[in-house]
């Protein structure tokens, strides 16, 4: 592989990494189907401290995935790319095939 191949994974890699932690997966699934949250109300839903959130929310930005807008002392999230929402719908096709091959075995 080239350098210039090489790099193009790596790039990719980097983004699906960062969604790879149910957290950023469930702040990436709230902000798509509630539009923008600030950082206290997305801590009140995952259940975890302030800075643990703050941290999975610059991960997801850090990749371009989602932005934010500081408004006065609060900062709002909103998703960027509304393409990962495609990459949702295929990993539910995934898991989905995955239960009926299992159902299969049991037969």
């Amino acid at each position: 592989m080239d350098a210039k191949t090489q790099a193009k994974y790596e790039a990719r890699a980097r983004i699906i990494k960062a969604m790879a932690h149910p957290s950023r997966l469930f702040i990436v699934d709230e902000l798509s189907r509630r539009g923008e949250r600030c950082v206290c109300e997305l801590t009140d839903l995952i259940g975890s401290d302030m800075s643990t959130v703050s941290r999975h929310l610059s991960i997801l930005k850090e990749a371009g995935i989602i932005e934010d807008e500081k408004r006065g002392s609060q900062v709002y999230y909103t998703l960027r790319m509304q393409c990962v929402l495609d990459f949702f719908e295929c990993v539910e096709s995934v898991m989905a095939s995955n239960v009926k091959d299992r159902m299969k075995l049991l037969r």
